[in-house]
């Protein structure tokens, strides 16, 4: 499975599913979900539904990167 660069890191969304922050994380698949039904997944998971999301925020912060900030005023 491919990483991310630090920019595509940046510009991903307030969440993502947990594949995607597996992807960042180097899981696989397999393991990514395990972790999360088991509720061990490295940082929080939220479920919806059948859906695991991950707060962007806080994978940046395990990956220890600085989340985006907004440019609103």
């Amino acid at each position: 499975m491919k990483g991310f660069t630090l920019a595509e890191l940046h510009e991903l969304p307030a969440t993502v599913d947990v594949l995607t922050a597996a992807r960042a994380l180097g899981l696989g698949r397999t393991k990514a979900y395990e972790l999360a039904k088991k509720g061990e997944f490295p940082c929080r998971v939220i479920r919806v539904g059948v859906a695991y999301l991950v707060p962007t925020a806080e994978l940046l912060k395990l990956l220890g990167l600085d989340p985006p900030t907004s440019n609103k005023s």
